[in-house]
Formats: structure tokens, C-alpha cells, sequence
């Protein structure tokens, strides 16, 4: 089952990241179509940006609110946002992609 799914976690304070708007969208051409618009759960989880069976090949942004997400805390970060890129070349598999977020940096990665 084909699904794109995240999980955001704040370094800094050692603990999941919840409350983060996430923007996710299909590149189209030149220009990008908005798919969902998500916010973190307590675990700082979004389990699935797409309905089941709605996800094609191709070439897919996810946009974290890491500026919101922090501002919310009263921290000043470096990084408005953060977009992360990603093909999918392969409709029947799983989708994950983590993030790892403090104030001044960022790390992700394809998880299971």
C-alpha cells in the first residue's frame, strides 16, 4: 500500500515535534499542486499526507513550518522553512520522511 507519511523531531529539546504545519504537493510541470495540508500530531506525526491510492510517480515537495513551529515556543531559528524534495518511482511502497529539526539545523531522510 502506497502511502507518504513524516515524523518531526525537535533535537534541541528532545522531544517530538508536534504542532508543525506541513505542506505537501506534486511537481506539475513548472509549477506544483497542493495536496494536503497537514499539522503534527503529539508525537509530532502525520501518518498519511495522501489518501490511499492517490499517489502517482513523480516528483513531490513537503514543506515543514519550522519558522511557526518554533515561534510558538518563543525560539528565534535560522530556517523559515524547510523543503524537502523527493521522487517516487514506485506506486505499491511506503513513502517516510523524517525530519530532525533545533533552531540552526536540519537533517532528514527516507525511513521505513
Amino acid at each position: 500500500m502506497s502511502t507518504i507519511s513524516t515524523h518531526v523531531l525537535d533535537t534541541a529539546r528532545g522531544c517530538p515535534a508536534e504542532g508543525m504545519p506541513i505542506r505537501l504537493e506534486r511537481r506539475n510541470g513548472d509549477g506544483w499542486t497542493l495536496l494536503s495540508e497537514q499539522v503534527t500530531n503529539a508525537d509530532g506525526r502525520v501518518g498519511a499526507l495522501v489518501p490511499e491510492g492517490r499517489i502517482e510517480r513523480g516528483v513531490y515537495r513537503m514543506t515543514f513550518g519550522t519558522e511557526a513551529y518554533h515561534l510558538a515556543r518563543e525560539v528565534h531559528g535560522f530556517y523559515p522553512e524547510v523543503s524537502v524534495q523527493f521522487e517516487i518511482s514506485a506506486t505499491d511502497e511506503h513513502y517516510h520522511v523524517p525530519l530532525l529539526i533545533s533552531p540552526f539545523g536540519y537533517s532528514t531522510y527516507r525511513g521505513s
